[in-house]
């Protein structure tokens, strides 16, 4: 993707739709994610049993369209051991979330097909450009395939989806969104932006130590780990409960047990505000290079907002909004950080 940095100027005005186009998809993903994490946090997502890509976009339409839908549903073991007894109406409030979220999908994938054909029509795209759109592609159409493989995960033996498949989910969800701001930021033509030498693999490490958090926060949601230990900054009274790390393998803990995966969740974040305010002071100190480090202060402010939301989702335990907003900003922060790195383009 890389190759997109050596547009020239003069291409900018024809590649400027595209630029805004790549932002709609960004814009796009991000309520993906929003309404995915309302279908999870609603209990919706295992209210559709069957994958129909091209069918499934026409949802229920008479009295026998819907009890069949409740009857699929009735087959599963949500239905049988948790909502036993649901009415149509209720049911319907759950079906509508996760119909939601798949037509979403399904919009995405035209917002994106569509604009290509007319712009490559439009010769707005060239060889350079290709691989990385392609890329890009592929990944969207990966996400669909994975939503109904964590899906799956909860219709036999489960009540719920598997926390890793959740994790997977979401994680090639947030790396789609970074990718298509990488893509979009170098394909802005601006001056040179100086860093001193070693400054970018400190960014890098931070991205990657943001992302190791995002996936430790799809465990605590897999295992509705939100919704124990409601009290901050002690877990259990103590800020290192004595019950984590205590099964064997121990490894597993960090994956299978709702205490364990709440305190690396809660101390991963610790460190990355730790991390960011070493940068934050590290860049000002420099005052050579403190005009190119604009991009920290937006990242510091999102670290400090993404750790109060956290805060208040779990004292408060997990209120919708709250929960929503924690999840979002957590993609606006690594895409602030992915953005940062695209924008530097050159090291003394």
């Amino acid at each position: 993707m890389s190759s997109t940095a050596s547009i020239s100027v003069q291409s900018q005005d024809k590649l400027r739709p595209v630029r805004i186009w790549l932002y709609c998809l960004a814009v796009l993903i991000l309520i993906m994610v929003a309404v995915g994490g309302a279908t999870r946090l609603t209990d919706s997502g295992l209210s559709i049993t069957e994958w129909k890509p091209i069918s499934g976009m026409i949802p229920p339409l008479s009295m026998a369209d819907w009890q069949a839908e409740l009857e699929a549903y009735r087959q599963i073991p949500e239905y049988q051991l948790i909502n036993k007894g649901m009415s149509l109406e209720e049911f319907k409030f759950i079906f509508w979330w996760e119909w939601g979220h798949r037509f979403l999908g399904r919009v995405i994938g035209l917002a994106f097909a569509i604009p290509f054909v007319i712009f490559l029509a439009q010769k707005r795209l060239n060889w350079q450009l290709a691989p990385s759109l392609f890329i890009l592609f592929i990944l969207g159409g990966f996400q669909g395939f994975l939503g109904w493989w964590m899906v799956s995960s909860g219709l036999t033996e489960r009540v719920d989806v598997s926390q890793y498949r959740l994790a997977t989910h979401l994680s090639a969800a947030c790396i789609l969104f970074l990718a298509i701001i990488w893509v979009v930021r170098r394909l802005r033509h601006v001056d040179p932006i100086w860093v001193e030498k070693g400054w970018r693999p400190l960014v890098w490490l931070f991205g990657g130590l943001v992302f190791i958090q995002l996936i430790a926060g799809a465990f605590v949601a897999g295992m509705d780990a939100g919704l124990a230990y409601n009290t901050w900054p002690l877990m259990d009274g103590s800020l290192v409960p004595s019950n984590i790390y205590t099964s064997t393998p121990m490894w597993l803990d960090a994956f299978e047990d709702i205490t364990t995966a709440q305190f690396n969740h809660r101390t991963f974040a610790y460190v990355i505000a730790l991390f960011a305010a070493i940068l934050v002071y590290r860049a000002w100190k420099n005052t050579q290079f403190a005009g190119v480090h604009a991009w920290m202060l937006v990242i510091a402010a999102l670290v400090i907002i993404q750790i109060l939301l956290g805060i208040f989702t779990l004292i408060y335990v997990v209120p919708l909004s709250l929960a929503l907003a924690h999840q979002v900003t957590a993609f606006l922060l690594l895409g602030a950080v992915v953005a940062y790195l695209a924008d530097m383009k050159r090291e003394i």
